[in-house]
């Protein structure tokens, strides 16, 4: 589903990726490992379009997202792509549910229609007893489950997660993990995870390693 061929990107003098090259099948649940400064992160963020590789090609179900203009890429990147991240990203001043909506009120759903499916996602993930709730009011797993329903409310083609457990206590990150595999079985999700968890890499389908900006292993 992505191909992403000879991908460099530096930072002034520091290079970050050294001409990587990945292919991610729809349906897989693929872990990237490896040191801090690796270029995990940065790898993760080209791959969903929020950077752009200096060198090197990006295809997404055959499209070159690379030819498209930047308000192209954005409007892709809503319909198609979802992100978690470690820190939530919350937004503190709107509830749970409002949170959950706000992808599909960018891309241009009716708010009926967009509370209706973030309504039924945040039943799915448990959540339904708490949608009138503030961030501040959940816990940190009820804070990254509502995380996962925005990601999911645009029906992304894939989800990338970067470091997704990272603030989650045992507990709740295995329940974190158990999630993204009945998200994969229900639905035929695709996720893309880095993570230095190493009970998260053990339960992806496939691992890549990175050092000094290449894909070792």
């Amino acid at each position: 589903m992505i191909i992403g061929k000879d991908l460099s990107k530096k930072y002034g003098s520091l290079t970050v990726l050294k001409s990587v090259n990945v292919s991610i099948k729809k349906g897989e649940i693929l872990g990237i490992t490896g040191p801090s400064g690796a270029g995990k992160s940065t790898l993760l963020q080209i791959l969903g379009t929020l950077d752009f590789a200096e060198n090197g090609s990006l295809e997404f179900d055959g499209k070159d997202l690379l030819s498209l203009s930047p308000k192209k890429i954005a409007k892709f990147r809503n319909e198609n792509i979802g992100f978690i991240f470690q820190f939530h990203h919350l937004l503190p001043e709107f509830t749970a549910l409002e949170n959950v909506c706000m992808p599909a009120l960018i891309s241009g759903l009716e708010k009926k229609d967009a509370e209706e499916k973030a309504l039924k996602l945040l039943k799915t993930l448990g959540l339904e007893h708490r949608i009138n709730h503030k961030p501040n009011e959940l816990s940190g797993g009820e804070q990254q489950r509502v995380s996962v329903a925005r990601a999911l409310i645009n029906n992304p083609s894939v989800i990338f997660a970067d470091e997704p457990s990272g603030n989650l206590d045992t507990e709740n990150a295995r329940d974190l993990h158990q999630l993204f595999h009945s998200l994969r079985d229900e639905y035929g999700q695709t996720f893309v995870i880095v993570t230095h968890n190493h009970e998260l890499a053990n339960m992806a389908d496939r691992v890549i390693e990175m050092r000094d900006g290449q894909i070792v292993n």
